[in-house]
């Protein structure tokens, strides 16, 4: 048994514009199913896609702080001159610069319209077949820790681990990657970024989430009062959410 990253989770007040931000910056579609809205590629919307991970803005009623979050997406390109026309487009569509300490770095750290970090990234061959995102990145202190926990939680490959990373990416080698970079930084608030796992279908929700309680995730309360997922948080904290299977 083994859980699917399917999607990012991002909370917004304003879902529909936050969504809409973020189909023009990945060139795919923003679907409004019911509340929250779905960014995937166009064609129609398809959950679980089998390759990419949607993004899913839901509506919440509290704007972020100022504080940084722990977790957040890196955008491929393939020159440099895409990567000077992708940050143009951006802020043209209401990304802001964003400090996180980075120095001199030769990508670029952008905010969406809701002051959520992303980074684009100059060309590197590593990301040529990922798709328009790269990884999603979370900070953290013991890589090698979270590599044991998601490498066991999920059904994606660890390809690389040391004290300072550790990478992952789905079996079938598509899509994005999952790095896990140690951070200085500890977490102190909620992210308004998480990742939604999916159980495969015929394997027991209830079971899997058992299972990641005996690996180290442990139960949170976000508020989400009566769902039919489950929210929890992994051994260093980080939120994320196991659906039920459709």
């Amino acid at each position: 048994m083994a859980l699917r990253p399917v999607m990012v989770n991002i909370k917004a007040l304003d879902a529909p514009a936050v969504g809409r931000f973020w189909a023009e910056a990945l060139g795919w579609t923003a679907y409004s199913p019911g509340v929250t809205t779905y960014v995937g590629p166009g064609g129609g919307l398809v959950w679980p896609d089998p390759v990419v991970l949607g993004i899913d803005v839901v509506p919440v009623p509290e704007p972020g702080t100022a504080t940084k979050n722990r977790v957040h997406l890196d955008l491929a390109t393939t020159s440099a001159a895409h990567q000077a026309e992708l940050v143009a487009r951006l802020r043209a569509l209401g990304a802001t610069p964003a400090q996180v300490g980075q120095g001199r770095v030769p990508w670029t750290v952008l905010a969406d319209p809701e002051g959520n970090e992303f980074c684009v990234l100059e060309p590197r061959e590593v990301y040529r077949d990922t798709g328009p995102i790269a990884a999603v990145v979370v900070d953290c202190a013991d890589p090698r820790a979270m590599a044991r926990f998601w490498g066991e939680a999920t059904d994606w490959t660890l390809r690389e681990v040391t004290d300072d990373q550790a990478v992952l990416r789905s079996a079938g080698n598509t899509g994005p990657y999952l790095e896990f970079l140690r951070t200085p930084d500890v977490k102190t608030v909620p992210d308004r970024v998480h990742l939604d796992l999916l159980p495969y279908p015929g394997d027991d929700k209830e079971a899997e989430v058992a299972r990641l309680r005996a690996l180290g995730a442990t139960d949170i309360d976000l508020g989400q009062g009566d769902v039919p997922w489950t929210c929890l948080a992994d051994p260093e904290g980080h939120e994320f959410c196991v659906l039920a299977p459709s």
